[in-house]
């Protein structure tokens, strides 16, 4: 497959895949969900829907690989990205700094200017993580997970903090990144509008 541009090359990956087979999450004692399975190939997505503490981001976890499950399985072929409420962004660094830090770390420091163009925050590149709203540290961290490099975006409540125009910008990337083969886990709340995605309900959705 030909990508359209370098910064969605997913280097050692012909087709990257996530995969849960009755899987099962527990949690302080409460069992989450049990026997969830769904696969995603190339371009796929996944809505993870549900009411607080149900175990969205409890799934995204899973899916991380930072929570065993206590049954099932769950394969991934593809470097991760993982999105959270926590950044995890220097706030003393400035913002093109902070990032660079991480993107160094998968060897993708060039890919930090691209990724603050993505997210419409280039101009806030010389600024100190600390001096940034709330919308805007959520938007650093968006390019955080752009600048990865990653095929596989696990993305825990995305659109917090973020005004119609970013959200719009976030579905937007979503829909680029899957354009290009990459694969998009979202957990979330709120509304997002990403075509096609397979539909995860965890907990009573009503």
């Amino acid at each position: 497959m030909r990508w359209r541009t370098a910064f969605y090359e997913f280097p050692g990956v012909t087709s990257p895949r996530l995969a849960f087979e009755d899987v099962a999450c527990l949690r302080g004692g409460r069992l989450l969900f049990e026997g969830l399975s769904f696969v995603l190939e190339e371009g796929g997505a996944a809505l993870v829907t549900g009411p607080n503490g149900a175990g969205k981001s409890s799934l995204i976890r899973v899916a991380a690989g930072l929570l065993n499950p206590v049954a099932g399985s769950v394969l991934v072929d593809g470097e991760r990205a993982l999105l959270t409420e926590a950044a995890a962004l220097d706030p003393e660094l400035p913002v093109a700094t902070a990032l660079g830090f991480w993107a160094g770390l998968d060897r993708r420091r060039d890919a930090v200017e691209t990724a603050l163009e993505a997210v419409g925050l280039s101009h806030l590149a010389p600024v100190p993580v600390r001096l940034l709203s709330t919308g805007q540290r959520r938007r650093i961290a968006i390019a955080r997970v752009v600048a990865s490099g990653a095929p596989v975006w696990l993305l825990d409540e995305p659109a917090n903090g973020l005004d119609q125009a970013a959200v719009s910008m976030l579905g937007s990337l979503i829909s680029e990144h899957r354009l290009n083969g990459g694969i998009v886990v979202v957990a979330t709340h709120l509304p997002i509008h990403i075509p096609g995605a397979h539909g995860v309900v965890i907990g009573d959705a009503a």
